[in-house]
């Protein structure tokens, strides 16, 4: 009987790792966002002497993307 119930609560334990709730992706989505975000701000504030202009002009593109799909998550959250 114990075997039984050891085998239940490691599936379950495995079904709620494998199988997260929406709000949980979500939430995981935007923290990735938020890290791209504060990452190519870090870096164009403090490497703008030595980055090319190329360089500059990527990194504000994908700062305007981020920002972009940010919004558009919000958007859909607030929607629900």
């Amino acid at each position: 009987m114990l075997d039984n119930r050891l085998g239940i609560g490691f599936a379950s334990s495995a079904m709620s790792v494998f199988a997260p709730r929406k709000s949980v992706i979500v939430d995981m989505i935007m923290v990735q966002l938020l890290t791209v975000i504060v990452t190519l701000g870090v870096i164009l504030i403090t490497g703008t002497s030595t980055l090319s202009s190329d360089s500059v002009a990527y990194l504000v593109a994908g700062l305007f993307g981020s920002f972009l799909m940010l919004g558009s998550i919000y958007s859909r959250i607030s929607q629900i």
